[in-house]
């Protein structure tokens, strides 16, 4: 069965970190763009960060930029998202999704498929 499963969010503190991970399973991630996006309350969902297939051709959303590490770990068949310097604006369901290595990188939301369920990032005090 393939599927993607996104974990490591949770609530943090206004400045802390989280690190959210993308594993897949029943393919492998090698042959894809890997993408993180966002969606919170009431807005539409937009791209946070993604990846190339190597850890050196990136894609950061400038509201973020900076404060986000995306690398993909092949062995494991995981993509991470470092995120530091965490705000409450931050607050939204992460959630990361495919667009296939034979086509052109782009981190547009609706240019990927194969989503996973998300997972919850709540900045709080």
């Amino acid at each position: 069965q393939v599927q993607l499963v996104e974990s490591g969010g949770g609530l943090v503190q206004p400045g802390g970190s989280l690190r959210l991970s993308c594993a897949a399973s029943g393919f492998t991630l090698d042959e894809y763009y890997v993408g993180w996006f966002r969606q919170a309350p009431g807005k539409e969902r937009e791209e946070v960060s993604c990846i190339g297939r190597t850890n050196d051709r990136t894609y950061y959303t400038d509201s973020m930029k900076g404060r986000l590490t995306i690398s993909r770990d092949d062995a494991e068949n995981t993509v991470y998202l470092q995120m530091n310097s965490l705000t409450p604006e931050d607050t939204a369901i992460y959630y990361c999704a495919l667009r296939p290595l034979i086509t052109t990188m782009s981190c547009t939301p609706k240019k990927y498929d194969h989503w996973g369920q998300g997972t919850q990032v709540t900045v709080s005090s």
